[in-house]
């Protein structure tokens, strides 16, 4: 009995020992022959599915909506000209109001013409026998030339950037009139990460746009820009861009495909400036677009970056607007021989302008409308042959009742206009549970009347399970990549970003970084950081959605990104 114990004991050992050896040899050997990423990527779908396993997930019946066929509205959209601050008032009843970009009418080093229209208004310079003052509203010029061009608001003058918006003001037909080509000097670049600077010089002998976009092309060197329809130096660049690859007709045959095999390397588009230095600071990029002005001012880039200028100056031209009276001309022609003055331009220079005066524009004069159809041709072709798969996540929760549903169902049944026919669109909404409101589609017709059907649909109640939200749309996503893995696979997050259910950042922060899937954030009434700590994972942009201009933000954020 005790030898058949014993002999029972050892056959169970034996069985155990055979079975684990081939189960740990199965572990050992499932990953031979596999990437790093390809094993990364196997387990973030284990990961993944688990983590939908645990979510409560309804499909919603498809509802049909009411589309509007209408074009885009620009006038519409944009708000009220006061939600952009007045950095210095007038001083007398004798004044014009400038539009001034941002780079010169800010705070700190981009507060240069504030000082000068201050001098002048304390001046009390006489024009026509009357003390004369000047009102500056603070305003990025792609925005204003917007006001501009729409006839929402016209004012008396205006200096963008560069000479480019001007010309695009002269072909919508509104009447303008160059008073000074030059208040100050500035330069557009591409700002480059040292090291990969050198290599470019080692291969192509020299680094300009035209090595730059070459390198791109051949995948050599990952670029970001900026959105040409809001960025100054986003429009240069394109601009730019399509005169390299055909000087003779930047909208011709020959530079569209050279701009799409360039586009088609490009892994980042930023919505803002902003964005655009988060991502250079995460090392994800070799190298992006920048002015000189703020370069210089920004001592990490200083150290470790070459500045390589391209494109038109930025000189801040200084503009005459509609049929202005004569004395509302004499003042402004009156303010740009003040800012002249040696006085001002040494402080100008100090602020980080006036430098690199060697530099001459590469480009001549480019007609407005020229630069009306290049943007239409970035839109159409931004994205190569890589059309877009977007899954819109919408807080229903409780504590989005109102106004701020209100305003997120106006954002997006006016936004969805921007979103492009050709890509591929998704809704989700959550509360205490998540509800896919529509699968993935392309966004035809009926895709786009059952997105507005969803989006009227929405009701508010419950607790905030944002993070349960961002799994279904992840995996909406990574299914979607399996059938069509040439999409570019995006995640806009609309809420007010208090998360109180369901799973936590901390829960799926790896998952998203490891996904690689910008999620874009749009808050309403929000709590910004939380929103901006998601975004931030993979480089997106967060919106603070407030009342007035949450509709024109995220026009442009889709027209940029979709």
């Amino acid at each position: 009995m005790a030898k058949k114990s014993k002999f029972f004991l050892l056959s169970g050992f034996i069985v155990v020992f055979v079975f684990a050896l081939v189960y740990f040899g199965v572990q050992l050997t499932s990953n031979l022959g596999k990437s790093k990423d390809q094993v990364t990527t196997e387990d973030m779908g284990k990961q993944l599915n688990k983590l939908y396993s645990d979510v409560s997930v309804t499909t919603a019946a498809p509802i049909k909506g009411q589309i509007d066929l209408n074009p885009n509205d620009v006038a519409e959209s944009l708000p009220d000209i006061s939600k952009f601050p007045i950095s210095v008032n007038n001083t007398t009843d004798h004044f014009v109001e400038i539009l001034s970009s941002t780079e010169k009418s800010g705070t700190g080093v981009d507060g240069w013409l504030n000082e000068v229209a201050n001098d002048f208004n304390q001046a009390n310079l006489d024009v026509k026998g009357k003390p004369a003052s000047v009102k500056i509203r603070n305003i990025a010029s792609g925005t204003a030339t917007d006001y501009i061009k729409s006839g929402k608001y016209v004012a008396d003058a205006f200096t963008p950037s560069n000479e480019l918006w001007g010309e695009m003001v002269k072909a919508s037909g509104v009447k303008i009139q160059l008073i000074s080509k030059r208040l100050v000097g500035n330069v557009p670049g591409i700002v480059i990460a040292k090291a990969k600077y050198d290599a470019l010089v080692d291969k192509y002998g020299a680094v300009n746009v035209k090595s730059v976009t070459e390198a791109i092309a051949n995948n050599e060197f990952a670029m970001g820009y900026t959105d040409p329809f809001a960025s100054s130096t986003g429009l240069n660049f394109l601009v730019t861009a399509l005169h390299t690859f055909d000087s003779s007709n930047i909208l011709g045959e020959k530079a569209v495909q050279g701009f799409e095999k360039f586009q088609a390397n490009v892994p980042f588009i930023a919505s803002t400036t902003i964005q655009m230095r988060d991502a250079a600071k995460s090392g994800m990029l070799d190298g992006f677009v920048l002015e000189y002005q703020t370069y210089v001012n920004t001592p990490e880039l200083k150290s470790g970056y070459v500045f390589t200028p391209f494109g038109v100056r930025h000189d801040s031209p200084l503009y005459a607007l509609g049929d202005l009276p004569q004395d509302k001309l004499d003042i402004i022609q009156k303010f740009a021989d003040f800012v002249a003055q040696d006085k001002y331009q040494q402080s100008a220079r100090e602020n980080g302008f006036n430098s690199l005066e060697d530099y001459k524009a590469e480009l001549g004069a480019v007609d407005g409308s020229l630069l009306s159809s290049a943007q239409k041709i970035w839109k159409e072709k931004k994205n190569g042959s890589k059309p877009i798969s977007a899954v819109f996540v919408a807080d229903v929760s409780g504590s989005m009742d109102g106004e701020p549903l209100n305003r997120l169902k106006e954002s997006l049944l006016k936004g969805q206009k921007y979103l492009g026919k050709d890509n591929r669109i998704g809704f989700v909404s959550y509360s205490d549970n998540v509800t896919i409101n529509l699968p993935i589609g392309k966004y035809d017709t009926n895709q786009q009347s059952l997105f507005v059907g969803a989006v009227d649909s929405l009701q508010s109640s419950g607790g905030t399970a944002t993070f349960d939200g961002i799994i279904v749309a992840l995996k909406m996503l990574q299914d979607e990549l399996a059938v069509n893995p040439n999409v570019k696979p995006l995640i806009f997050v609309l809420s007010d970003g208090e998360t109180n259910k369901g799973y936590t950042l901390q829960d799926v922060k790896d998952l998203i970084e490891n996904f690689k899937i910008p999620i874009y954030t749009i808050g309403y009434n929000a709590n910004i950081k939380a929103l901006q700590s998601i975004s931030s994972i993979n480089e997106a942009a967060s919106i603070n959605a407030d009342t007035d201009d949450v509709v024109y933000k995220i026009g442009n954020l889709f027209n940029a990104q979709l």
